[in-house]
């Protein structure tokens, strides 16, 4: 029990963090970290060391972040969400034609936010991590699975696809309306208080 308490102590803040990212709901992110706890604190003594425990502790995380998905069955039925919501959405940004949504509106249309090496520092600045954070939190629970996928995460394309059982399509809708959502965010909670 004594290095479980160490871990926490190390580590809890840590993965408390990245559930959050991942789910944007402080009580799920408490109960997802104390159930990544209770199971390490089962399998102690199948932990051989081979890698760190923070990553040890990660590598459950993430797999309780994949249940809790699954369970709740946030992506099911993504394609009628997406349809459902897609002229909303594209009215939010973009001017419509007769025949579909076409030039960004002007307050819609992306902004330069830096010059390139202010944004480069900028990016190592906490400030601008916490509102990323937030702003991630904003994205919408049926979009954020992938965006932090994809973005956080890495991952390819064709893993996510059949990791959250989505077709290629729906993944790039999704892809999309997530950083027009983060960008429309930063903008107006970041960079147009910094300018």
């Amino acid at each position: 029990m004594h290095i479980i308490s160490e871990w926490i102590s190390a580590h809890g803040d840590f993965l408390y963090s990245y559930a959050f990212l991942k789910t944007g709901n402080k009580e799920t992110s408490e109960d997802l970290v104390q159930e990544t706890l209770i199971s390490a604190y089962k399998s102690v003594d199948g932990f051989k060391g081979e890698s760190s425990p923070k990553t040890w502790l990660m590598s459950i995380l993430k797999y309780k972040i994949i249940d809790y998905y699954r369970k709740k069955e946030v992506l099911k039925n993504s394609e009628s969400y997406l349809n459902e919501t897609e002229n909303e959405f594209n009215a939010s940004f973009f001017e419509e034609t007769s025949t579909s949504f076409a030039h960004w509106k002007n307050e819609s249309a992306p902004k330069t936010w830096l010059s390139e090496d202010v944004a480069d520092s900028a990016l190592l600045n906490k400030e601008i991590l916490e509102w990323i954070q937030f702003c991630i939190s904003k994205v919408p629970i049926k979009l954020r699975p992938v965006f932090f996928a994809k973005y956080m995460e890495e991952r390819d394309a064709e893993e996510i696809c059949k990791e959250f059982g989505i077709s290629p399509t729906n993944y790039w809708v999704m892809l999309h309306r997530s950083k027009l959502l983060m960008r429309a965010c930063l903008e107006k909670h970041y960079y147009e208080k910094k300018s």
